[in-house]
Order: structure tokens, then C-alpha cells, then sequence
């Protein structure tokens, strides 16, 4: 057996300028509508965490642009989904936002046709049925469903990856950490004036943070330095040797996590290995739906949804195990005002920068070499578009 080379480290800037997206791709609204068709429904999108359907008949409706759809859990622990509209003329059939149903149907409130969990329709108003009849030929609308770390997700249209390949490898970067076990400690719910894709490039730069996250940047000291890693340095090989985290990365050297001061908010989680906990942080991304944050004590999910051109939904779950919660000395507050206060930094300067391209003269902006994530989140949009 040959053993495996190492690949030695290199810069990851880009080498040349590139050109941004187009500004009207944030604002003119045939072009959003595009985005939901090849973007939004073709795609992987995060719904909710699993234990939020704990019991048979539970269910939850969800808007994703302007479709609408139920996720029910049947009498066996099976989650599906559907789009929720009966196949008799096309009502809406669950109008609340969730619940558990009181019997073993969806029935639709309208004419009362009567479908199991699993789809089938099972029941008709019999008066004037003909005798020709087909059930089976009217099932309700099924949508390709599946779960990944306790988390529902679903694909509306199209034949793509599953979950398990679209979602690596940064799905693999968050392995250790027990996602599937945790809880849902606290939400954050907010309506950005922005386009989605304004928050996803915010995210996919440090370039912005010495200005907007002084916080953050004393935090994490190489964000300071408007890089998110040491390779982002075009002349990283001179301070290769050097362990302060300005250069390495990872949490200043008296911090372990995500909090005011640096401490744990709980127990460490087991299993992490020990670089994983010096890093104090590890994130995963699918786009373009949603991003998970493993710290060494709890985890978070920062999720968005488009409302349209210029308006996104975006929400925060912090994740505990329950030994945390059930801690007596557990503080709230600790816990999640660090990342809520990052959070509402972000998205002041988001629904700034979507402001500024609505402006007549600017058509298209640049790329500095250390947006190389926002470059390829760029690239993964003109490639979903189909553009050249």
C-alpha cells in the first residue's frame, strides 16, 4: 500500500480581480423569480429540527417562495412531505402552521377528500362518484425528504445528489459533534431588507470584519486581519511557525468558545478531537439554505429563506446538549448574546449594502482576493442559473 502524500498548504486569494454578480440579480424581480425556480426548489432546503415533530400525526407547514407544504410524521415515526394542496381543485389542506391532527387523515377542509400519511387518498363524498373511479391516481403531491444531524430538509423539484452527497464534505467537518442529540435552546426570528444572497456573501468574507465585529475580531484575532484563515495571507509562509491564533486562527488564547468571556456556557462536548476544540469553532455550509457553527459546548443553525428581491427571513437556533439545559447555572444569556449581537451586526450591514445596488450607476462590483468564498458562492450561482 502506497501511503498517502500530504498536500502541502498554498495561498487561497484569489490571483486576479473578479467581477461581482450583476446589481439588478438583488432587486429586479423576474430575476428572483428565476432564483426560485433553479435555485430554491431544485436544492436542498432546511426546514426544521426533527424533534419539532416528536408524534404520530404531528405536522408543520412551511412556505419556501410560493410554494407551500406539510411535513407530517405517521403513526409508524415516518416523516413525509407534500405540497398542501389536495388534488381535487387545489386547496390549501392544512391552514395552520402546525399541530397534531386529530385522526388518522389529512382530510381537506373544503370538500372533505381524505388522504393517509402516506399520500394516498382514501376517501371521497361518494354522491355522483363515478364508477370509474381511480383512487390511486390522485395521490397528494409527494417532495423528496430527508434528514441530516436531528435536521428535516427537503428538495421540491429535480432528480439531484441526496443529502448525505450534496451535503459533504462540509458535512464531514461537523462529524464529531453529537448534532442529531441536541436541543433547540433558544430561536432568533428576523426579516432582513436585503437579498439572500447579500447575507451568504457577508458570511463568505472576513473582509468586512475589523469594522463591522470589533467583538468578534478580539475574539477570533485573525479575522482582524480581514482573513478567515492563515492561507488567506499571501505571505502566510512567514509566519508558518508562529502559534499566536492572528495567524493560525482559532479563539484568542484565554477563550474556548463562543461567549462574552471567552468561557464554556457548558460541558464540553466528548468526542472532539483536541485541534477541533484550540479551534473553538468549525462551520459547514449548504447553500442555499443554511450553515451550522459547532463550538466545543453547543452548536448553532443560521437559516434563511427568501421573501423576496429585497426582504429575507433569517433564523438562529442555538443547539445544548441536556446536561447544559438542565443546569441550574445555566445562563441564557451567555449563551447566545455574543452570536445574536454578530448576528444583528451582519444584517445592519446587509440591508446597508442592498440599499447602495439599487443605485443606477452601479452595475457590477470587484472582488478583493481574499473574497475567494464569495467568488465561488458567485460561481455556484451562475452554474444553478445555467450562465455563462
Amino acid at each position: 500500500m502506497t501511503a498517502q502524500t500530504a498536500i502541502a498548504p498554498a495561498y487561497t486569494g484569489l490571483d486576479r480581480l473578479q467581477p461581482t454578480l450583476p446589481s439588478h440579480f438583488y432587486f429586479d424581480t423576474a430575476h428572483y423569480e428565476l432564483e426560485l425556480q433553479r435555485l430554491w426548489y431544485r436544492n436542498w432546503v432546511y426546514l426544521c429540527r426533527v424533534d419539532t415533530l416528536k408524534e404520530p400525526r404531528s405536522f408543520r407547514t412551511f412556505a419556501i417562495g410560493d410554494q407551500n407544504l406539510i411535513v407530517i410524521r405517521d403513526e409508524q415515526g415516518k416523516l413525509h412531505a407534500f405540497h398542501n394542496t389536495c388534488r381535487h381543485r387545489g386547496s390549501t389542506l392544512c391552514n395552520e402552521h402546525e399541530g397534531r391532527l386529530k385522526g388518522k387523515f389529512i382530510v381537506c377542509p373544503y370538500h372533505g377528500w381524505s388522504y393517509n400519511f402516506e399520500g394516498e387518498l382514501v376517501a371521497v363524498p361518494k354522491m355522483g362518484l363515478p364508477e370509474d373511479f381511480d383512487r390511486g391516481a390522485y395521490p397528494l403531491y409527494g417532495i423528496t425528504l430527508a434528514e441530516w444531524g436531528g435536521c428535516v430538509f427537503v428538495r421540491l423539484e429535480g432528480d439531484g445528489p441526496a443529502l448525505d452527497e450534496a451535503i459533504r464534505p462540509n458535512g464531514r467537518r461537523l462529524a464529531n459533534w453529537p448534532m442529531a442529540n441536541l436541543t433547540t435552546g433558544h430561536v432568533m426570528r428576523t426579516v432582513l431588507a436585503c437579498n439572500w444572497k447579500v447575507f451568504w456573501e457577508n458570511y463568505n468574507e472576513c473582509y468586512h470584519c475589523p469594522g463591522i465585529h470589533p467583538a468578534l475580531s478580539r475574539l477570533v484575532p485573525i479575522y482582524s486581519r480581514t482573513i478567515m484563515g492563515p492561507y488567506d495571507d499571501p505571505n502566510w509562509e512567514s509566519h508558518a511557525d508562529d502559534s499566536d491564533p492572528k495567524y493560525r486562527g482559532g479563539l484568542r488564547q484565554d477563550a474556548v468558545t463562543w461567549s462574552e468571556d471567552g468561557r464554556p456556557i457548558g460541558p464540553v462536548f466528548k468526542g472532539l478531537t483536541d485541534e477541533e476544540r484550540r479551534a473553538g469553532h468549525r462551520f459547514a455550509s449548504l447553500w442555499p439554505t443554511m450553515y451550522a457553527v459547532g463550538h466545543v459546548d453547543h452548536m448553532r443553525m443560521v437559516s434563511m429563506r427568501p421573501l423576496g428581491p429585497e426582504q429575507t427571513e433569517l433564523t438562529v437556533q442555538w443547539l445544548f446538549s441536556s446536561e447544559t439545559l438542565a443546569d441550574r447555572s445555566f445562563d441564557l444569556e451567555k449563551a447566545v448574546g455574543f452570536a445574536k449581537r454578530v448576528v444583528e451586526e451582519d444584517g445592519a450591514v446587509c440591508e446597508l449594502n442592498q440599499k447602495g445596488l439599487r443605485s443606477r450607476a452601479h452595475r457590477q462590483g470587484v472582488l478583493m482576493p481574499q473574497e475567494y468564498a464569495v467568488h465561488a458562492f458567485h460561481e455556484w450561482v451562475r452554474r444553478g442559473l445555467a450562465i455563462a
